[in-house]
């Protein structure tokens, strides 16, 4: 089921709306990595990633995995793990997934610059759980955690990002 967002910052999946946080700059037909754009097109949702200790794996129409404290996102462009879920510690810079501030207990990893991975192209761009004041995100498009499970759970399986 195909999702759509709009630069005002909302989700429409069926007959149901979300607000979200999207990237800090803007959504962006020309995404790099580190401009904090959340990238403009089809982005279907690749596998969602969840912290075991705080959720339980939540139903979806996509692949389910359980996150680990080792467990990063390597947005090293000069790395051949980019765009790429690493085990910590790597020789490259990586993002954790294992975070303390909630927005990573579920993950969806969308798939932008994944087929073939491009450096520079931007990476991690991740539906996760917003914060409570929906801050913009660094690209991803971000819900409230409930929002986040119940879209999840209507058998979304890709966004339109327009």
């Amino acid at each position: 089921m195909r999702a759509t967002v709009t630069s005002a910052g909302i989700l429409t999946l069926g007959t149901g709306t979300y607000r979200t946080a999207l990237g800090y700059g803007g959504i962006r037909a020309d995404k790099q990595e580190g401009d904090g754009g959340t990238p403009t097109g089809l982005l279907p949702l690749r596998m969602v990633l969840y912290r075991p200790d705080r959720q339980a794996a939540p139903a979806c129409a996509v692949p389910v995995r359980a996150l680990a404290p080792e467990d990063g996102w390597c947005d090293d462009t000069g790395d051949a793990s980019y765009n790429r879920l690493v085990r910590l510690p790597i020789d490259a810079r990586a993002e954790g997934l294992w975070r303390e501030d909630g927005v990573y207990d579920i993950i969806g990893v969308l798939g932008w610059n994944d087929d073939p991975v491009r450096p520079g192209f931007g990476s991690a761009i991740f539906l996760h759980a917003a914060r409570s004041d929906y801050a913009p995100t660094e690209g991803c498009i971000a819900l409230s955690l409930e929002d986040l499970i119940s879209a999840l759970a209507q058998g979304m399986t890709e966004i339109l990002v327009v």
